[in-house]
């Protein structure tokens, strides 16, 4: 916390929440992943927590509307981590999300294309994403958490 002039100011870093979100077909489980379309550049679902939101609702509101995915999530956050954006640094909490429905249409259809993979080719596909560390934690909990 911060003095200026008598007044009580808290710094904090502007907050943002991600899912990796997983499905099982077939037996095998799946993660989806999202980018710009003409991009290369992949990446899950994340954006910053409005107001009155909790981390938990913006995670599924971004998989909803950068997606076009809904479900639930898994137990609390599996981690952290931060990068720089619009001049500041942006703590992104990252939750595991099971996906219940696809939807063929939603909010960012028109700019954004979404994969299904297994982890494998998600963690090549991330590399040098912040979110490739967590690849690993999602799976274990997917298959304890996940019924077949």
């Amino acid at each position: 916390m911060a003095r200026t002039s008598g007044w009580s100011v808290h710094l904090t870093k502007p907050q943002q929440a991600a899912a990796i979100a997983v499905r099982r077909k077939n037996g095998a489980f799946e993660v989806c992943l999202i980018r710009r379309k003409g991009s290369s550049n992949w990446g899950i679902p994340k954006g910053s927590v409005d107001p009155g939101d909790t981390h938990e609702e913006t995670a599924l509101k971004e998989a909803w509307e950068e997606a076009g995915i809904s479900g639930r999530l898994i137990g609390k956050v599996i981690g952290k981590y931060e990068y720089e954006k619009w001049s500041a640094t942006l703590e992104v909490a990252v939750y595991l999300m099971e996906v219940l429905k696809q939807h063929a249409e939603w909010q960012e259809a028109s700019f954004r294309e979404r994969r299904w993979m297994s982890f494998d080719d998600a963690a090549t596909l991330l590399v040098g994403h912040p979110a490739l560390e967590f690849l690993d934690r999602a799976k274990a909990l997917a298959r304890d958490s996940i019924a077949s």
